[in-house]
């Protein structure tokens, strides 16, 4: 459970950030998780208080948004959405597809204070 060790990330970034742009408190993290990153939003959600405990994000609310993947078809040459890996192309069925989004876990917002 790799989920773990990216909630420990998560709450080292946000002890950053908090020296960087001087807050001391974190109530609510949104996090945007791409569909193809092979991370489990509830398992995120499971781990975050067990980490956060004792830091700055202690009782913060973890908001998880899952964001469609998109690849280029180099077959039929369109963007298209992929939701799994080893889904083909919804216009032509061509497997032939480079990755463009959907593999981050990025913070879109905070609150603080």
């Amino acid at each position: 459970m790799h989920e773990m060790s990216l909630c420990e990330g998560l709450v080292q970034t946000l002890e950053a950030q908090a020296i960087a742009q001087h807050f001391a408190k974190v109530h609510k993290v949104w996090l945007e998780i791409g569909a193809l990153a092979t991370i489990e939003p509830e398992a995120m959600c499971f781990n975050f208080p067990i980490v956060a405990r004792g830091t700055l994000a202690e009782d913060a609310e973890l908001i998880t948004e899952l964001v469609d993947g998109e690849a280029w078809c180099m077959q039929c040459c369109a963007r298209v959405a992929v939701r799994r890996h080893g889904d083909g192309c919804p216009n032509c069925g061509s497997y032939q597809l480079r990755i463009l989004e959907g593999q981050q876990m990025r913070v879109k917002q905070l609150e603080v204070s």
